[in-house]
């Protein structure tokens, strides 16, 4: 009976993981953030700094959203590993 329970909780708690919202930063799709944020450093368009400027606020975007699908699956794993652990 308890391990039914136990499944129940499980399945229940994945499902409403999966409904819920992510909590993410909006940011343009065409970057026009990133683009206003290097030209407010006083670069030209095109040159090498901008370009710099442009390749590091990617890959700082890049990996948050990695640090956040890494969170997410990770608290996952932990449900599924210590069900009943309030």
């Amino acid at each position: 009976m308890k391990s039914k329970l136990a499944v129940a909780w499980i399945l229940a708690a994945l499902a409403l993981s999966a409904c819920a919202e992510r909590r993410q930063v909006p940011v343009a799709s065409n970057g026009d953030d990133d683009d206003a944020i290097c030209r407010a450093n006083n670069v030209v368009v095109g040159s090498s700094a901008y370009i710099a400027c442009r390749k590091d606020r990617d890959a700082a975007r890049s990996n948050a959203e990695a640090r956040a699908d890494r969170r997410q699956r990770n608290l996952g794993e932990d449900m599924l590993n210590h069900p009943y652990q309030p």
